[in-house]
């Protein structure tokens, strides 16, 4: 069960049943539980949502539209011991559709009636599906030239959209301002900020994808584990479901090495990896058909590079144009059709076997993050 919140890099702690953001020192919350006595074979009857694994989850009544469980697809004509994890079947088509379902839920347990949300796309639909399910109002931030399926997913499901000119950083200045002005109302009216890392939940939703991945692969990790990086939920909420399996003995000790791939148009990650710094600087000018991908600045960047560093693992970057056509030869060999953070996953880990850095005799797990059907656009200018 919920024991508490923890700063990732002070240390601090805090209880869990007051709504909180982030630590004083401005940092994420990490949720720690007190790991059960749970056997592998009491999840054989259980739901085919993330919610199965529901003892080392938030502890309240699931805000679910069946997320999670995806396929895992066995890809050979990529590679003889290549997998692909396709997120793009969750509900509103990527894996955020598993961290809003976590940080709704909680956030309904805590009574709050309203959430805010910057995004570079996919985050904005699901917080709008999932604010919906719940019967909570969503407001949506994103940049104006996001494409249009995006902000048309989440006028359609009821969330109030503001376009920004400029990034998603700058889009979460205005979520900020709009939290700001609502601590003045009435409880029932204030607004919760969803903003990636800075509420505790949304990270135990995406920590659920190495929970199935050990699940689906008999309880033996891959050796190699290619992830499209933004804000990096995904990371470390993988990383973190490893720990918890390993306390919980499912597991052993043995870890895959993480590759973190991004844009070569918005890389803050990959850059501090090369340089052997910690903490990452805000990438200047960042631009990339990625949606996702274009976050110039990320909260949780230490607990990234500290994971990635400790896996034996690279951050790695790709050409828009490398991961457009990698998302080709993924759809030809696969019949997923990814996303472009999908297709920079094929791309990085095709350059890293090319380098010896990947071996013939690996384990690869690709993430496919989202579904291309979003992106029709960048697909459509590739082709021109």
């Amino acid at each position: 069960m919920l024991s508490h919140l923890r700063c990732w890099l002070c240390g601090r702690e805090y209880q869990w049943q007051t709504p909180i953001n982030t630590c004083e020192c401005g940092r994420p919350l990490e949720a720690v539980y007190d790991i059960p006595k749970l056997t592998k074979e009491t999840l054989r009857d259980r739901e085919p949502t993330l919610w199965r694994y529901r003892e080392v989850l938030p502890p309240c009544e699931p805000v679910s539209l069946g997320e999670g469980l995806t396929p895992l697809h066995h890809a050979p004509r990529l590679g003889e011991r290549w997998y692909v994890k396709d997120e793009g079947l969750n509900p509103t088509a990527s894996f955020k559709a598993r961290g809003m379902s976590a940080a709704i839920s909680m956030a309904r347990w805590h009574g709050i009636r309203q959430v805010a949300v910057p995004t570079a796309g996919n985050a904005g639909g699901a917080m709008a599906a999932y604010a919906a399910k719940a019967g909570m109002q969503a407001h949506v931030f994103m940049p104006r030239d996001t494409p249009a399926a995006f902000r048309l997913e989440c006028e359609q499901l009821g969330a109030r959209v503001g376009l920004v000119d400029g990034l998603i950083t700058d889009c979460g200045v205005q979520v900020r301002a709009l939290v700001e002005k609502s601590q003045a109302n009435e409880p029932s009216h204030r607004i919760f900020d969803l903003s990636t890392l800075k509420e505790s939940y949304r990270v135990e939703g995406k920590k659920t994808m190495g929970y199935e991945l050990a699940e689906q692969m008999d309880w033996r990790l891959p050796d190699v584990i290619v992830y499209p990086t933004g804000g990096g939920t995904g990371l470390i909420g993988m990383w973190k479901a490893f720990e918890e399996m390993e306390r919980l003995g499912w597991i052993g000790s043995e870890r895959p090495r993480m590759i973190s791939v991004q844009a070569s148009g918005c890389a803050p990650i990959a850059t501090a990896f090369a340089r052997g710094e910690r903490f990452a600087e805000e990438f200047p000018n960042a631009s990339t058909a990625a949606s996702g991908l274009r976050v110039p600045k990320a909260i949780g960047d230490f607990i990234m590079l500290d994971l990635i560093r400790a896996s034996g693992g690279v951050a790695i970057t790709v050409d828009d144009d490398e991961m457009l056509e990698a998302c080709r030869a993924m759809a030809e060999a696969t019949g997923v059709f990814p996303a472009p953070e999908g297709g920079a996953t094929l791309a990085a880990a095709s350059i890293l076997r090319d380098r010896g850095q990947i071996r013939p005799c690996d384990r690869v797990v690709l993430f496919n993050t989202g579904s291309g059907l979003k992106y029709a656009g960048a697909f459509a200018s590739a082709k021109t």
